[in-house]
């Protein structure tokens, strides 16, 4: 693979996005004022651009797909794997900024800058990505990071909102020392902070963890896990997702999960191939705590948001589980896993905005009584979300547990299957909880459904995905395969 200072194909889709951002600015301070509205208010010409620089972000990176390379003397590489990960991004963005101006226009919260921060939130992600250089992942992360602090503090007149946003930046800042300080620890040992001179390292050194190498391997890994939500660095999710306005949640459900996951990938994939982590163990622990207390945790709840946050957390545990038994099964396991976990996330919490009658952010599991029969076919499509979640075969969600769980079994983690099967039992009762009170209690349901037909639209979008991508595993699996490091 050669290195080149100037392979801008490596980046083409960090281009659009950087050029976009600037031009949805412009466009919002020239056209984000209207006389014909009340408010005085139009972000509608702000809301298409943003939706055509993400398409366009998407048609380039399927035109350079794998053909990127290296560049930038071999700090950032546009292979398959950058452009799997960059096209769950570019999905995710384009669905919620597609279902988001009816909730923003509801809460008084339709401000140009909310399409800014969402495209920031994805250049950094898709630097997380591409990124071969731990500098790169760093800078990536911060950038989506501090997109997400503000974000998830939109909701600027509600203290819960409030609070959501301080939470996240304090607990943020304080995983990113650690980040950072890992970074820096592997810089003293091996004088280089590009990955392949760090994989070259751990496999040509007589004892390639000692001195400070095994402290920074944790401290990147920390650094990781608080933005994958796993347990003991999970402590943010619940009340960040219930205080963030919800098209912010579906969001950060989805999309920077995955790209904590690929910059994970990036670190750790190729060193684990080559001579095996010795703090697998460690894993094992991380991904065991973590499905079960995200399971468990979520039984407990009478609200959706939160629920799905603590579901949130169990599904960290389950990719977990590919990465502590390595191998292009669970890598490619992992890829799988999150192309359709996208769907099933962004999908749930678009429905649930519309079921939430009170407006004021109290998304009550009881508001679902008697859905089915007011709108039977939203209650068809939360099911599908639902099922999918559950690992109910043949949906998107059951085969990605499978790949994941088949490759722990073919590296002999018997044990830590079994406990991954046991917590997806647990997970049946919460998920179908809904189902039931959706067909089998009676209840006001929803009388007149708030004219939202990009809503509408993004969550069949979703169901489609899941079901497609069940039905076809092998094809997603194929790609997935072919686009590991």
């Amino acid at each position: 693979m050669t290195s080149s200072p100037f392979n801008l194909l490596s980046i083409a889709a960090p281009i659009v996005l950087g050029a976009g951002i600037l031009l949805v600015l412009l466009v919002d301070l020239l056209f984000g004022k209207s006389e014909r509205i009340p408010s005085g208010k139009d972000r509608r010409l702000t809301q298409v651009c943003a939706l055509a620089v993400v398409a366009i972000a998407g048609a380039v990176t399927i035109a350079a797909w794998g053909q990127g390379d290296s560049g930038f003397f071999g700090q950032v590489s546009g292979d398959g794997f950058a452009s799997f990960f960059n096209l769950i991004f570019l999905a995710v963005t384009f669905l919620v900024i597609l279902s988001s101006p009816n909730y923003l226009a509801r809460g008084g919260i339709h401000y140009g800058e909310y399409y800014v921060l969402i495209l920031l939130a994805t250049l950094g992600m898709s630097f997380m990505a591409l990124g071969t250089n731990l500098l790169i992942i760093f800078l990536g992360l911060e950038t989506m990071s501090v997109s997400l602090y503000v974000l998830a503090g939109f909701h600027r007149e509600r203290p819960r909102s409030n609070e959501a946003s301080l939470k996240y930046l304090l607990l943020g800042a304080f995983s990113t020392g650690f980040l950072l300080y890992g970074i820096a620890l592997v810089y003293g040992q091996t004088g280089s902070l590009n990955l392949s001179d760090f994989a070259a390292y751990l496999q040509n050194a007589a004892n390639p963890f000692a001195g400070y190498m095994g402290i920074a391997l944790a401290l990147l890994l920390i650094g990781l896990a608080f933005k994958m939500a796993a347990v003991p660095f999970h402590f943010w999710s619940p009340d960040v997702y219930d205080g963030a306005p919800t098209p912010v949640t579906a969001f950060m459900s989805a999309a920077p999960k995955a790209a904590a996951f690929a910059a994970a990938l990036r670190i750790f994939y190729e060193p684990a191939m080559s001579l095996g982590l010795p703090w697998q163990q460690i894993l094992w622990v991380i991904a065991v705590l973590t499905m079960t207390l995200g399971n468990l945790s979520a039984l407990t709840q009478s609200s959706f948001k939160r629920m799905l946050a603590y579901s949130s957390i169990a599904h960290a545990g389950y990719l977990l589980v590919g990465l502590t038994a390595g191998g292009s099964l669970a890598g490619a396991g992992m890829l799988y896993y999150l192309g359709g976990y996208v769907f099933m996330n962004v999908g749930a919490f678009t429905l649930a905005y519309l079921v939430n009658r009170r407006g004021a952010g109290d998304y009550a599991i009881a508001d679902y009584a008697g859905l089915a029969t007011r709108h039977p076919v939203m209650a068809a499509i939360m099911s599908i979300f639902m099922l999918s979640l559950t690992g109910i075969p043949p949906l998107a969600g059951f085969f990605g547990k499978f790949y994941v769980f088949s490759a722990a079994v073919q590296q002999g983690y018997i044990w830590l299957v079994v406990i991954g099967v046991l917590n997806s039992v647990v997970a049946v009762f919460y998920y179908l909880r809904i189902m039931v009170i959706m067909y089998m209690r009676e209840g006001e349901g929803l009388r007149d459904l708030e004219h939202a037909p990009s809503v509408a639209f993004t969550a069949a979008v979703c169901s489609i995905a899941i079901v497609l991508l069940g039905i076809l595993p092998g094809s997603l699996l194929d790609l997935a395969r072919a686009s590991l490091p």
